[in-house]
């Protein structure tokens, strides 16, 4: 489980899922206490983190307190207990969207200032797919196929004073219909791109994080995708 939190990302493991060959700049193994944050920097690796120790990072991480952090990684053996624990202290929200191609290009939306992939939230009694399907079509005026489940991505943000987990479910997905592709202006959506794979990575530069992740995962999962780009 990858969280996102403000544009930091957060990996929770199980012992048996941490890469041998990994390093880390700072590692620290069953603290008793938070270490002091003013050393982390880079990749930080925390084994067996208590629940307390997991509080003071979230508030932490959401008060961007960590500049000089990349990454932080938590070990556990107890690792469904701690991602319970986790989830429990967020609202959660669900939604869903596309990694849209059309020959050796992804549609790219851009929204608040950023390149971004069509996504929104669930409505009532929609399977992650069908939302996906849905919010795609809708934001971009466009048809797809859906394809595989690529990956899900989990961020964090605040409104009205509460904090929300956000989990997005991915889909790659097929264009069918492109004729009539317009953004759905009412969503906030300024402009829909077609990009090919070295447009796609300078677009990323000014994205999410989250998405930067995403972009990886389904290159491994559709490696020829872009083998004319």
């Amino acid at each position: 489980m990858k969280i996102f939190i403000n544009d930091k990302p957060m990996d929770l493991l199980s012992i048996s899922e941490l890469a041998p060959k990994k390093t880390f700049e700072c590692v620290y193994d069953n603290p008793k206490d938070l270490p002091p944050t003013t050393n982390f920097h880079d990749d930080v690796l925390i084994k067996e983190p208590s629940e307390e120790i997991i509080i003071k990072l979230l508030y932490l991480l959401r008060t961007r307190k960590l500049k000089n952090l990349d990454s932080i990684t938590l070990v556990s053996s107890r690792k469904k207990e701690i991602q319970k624990f986790i989830k429990s202290r967020f609202l959660i929200i669900k939604a869903a969207g596309g990694v849209v191609t059309q020959s050796d290009k992804i549609l790219f939306i851009y929204r608040l200032g950023k390149w971004d992939l069509p996504k929104g939230k669930f409505e009532k009694k929609e399977s992650p797919a069908e939302c996906a399907v849905r919010e795609v079509e809708e934001e971009c005026n466009i048809k797809v196929k859906l394809g595989t489940h690529i990956c899900n991505t989990w961020h964090t943000y605040t409104q009205n004073r509460k904090s929300i987990l956000k989990k997005t479910y991915w889909y790659s997905m097929e264009c069918l219909d492109a004729s009539r592709m317009k953004p759905q202006l009412d969503e906030g959506i300024e402009e829909i791109r077609w990009f090919n794979h070295q447009e796609a990575k300078t677009a990323l530069i000014n994205s999410y994080p989250s998405m930067r992740h995403l972009y990886k995962r389904f290159l491994k999962l559709f490696p020829k995708v872009y083998q004319t780009s």
